[in-house]
């Protein structure tokens, strides 16, 4: 009986560790493919531009009547 748990219980971990690494391969081939390298690499932009744009209230859209 003992050892039936033991087998369990390895294969479980075997199963977890299994799933951990093809979840961490697909997270960093995504990573890869999508954030590793910037289109460009001289495109800069000051920070008070960029707060400005994103802090910046909108005015309420237009209604078209």
């Amino acid at each position: 009986m003992m050892k039936l748990r033991q087998l369990h219980g390895s294969s479980l971990a075997l199963a977890i560790t299994l799933a951990l690494i093809v979840k961490a391969l697909i997270l960093f081939g995504l990573w890869k493919a999508f954030f590793s390298a910037p289109q460009t690499k001289h495109m800069r932009m000051p920070t008070a531009t960029v707060e400005q744009h994103l802090l910046a209230p909108h005015p309420p859209p237009e209604s078209k009547k």
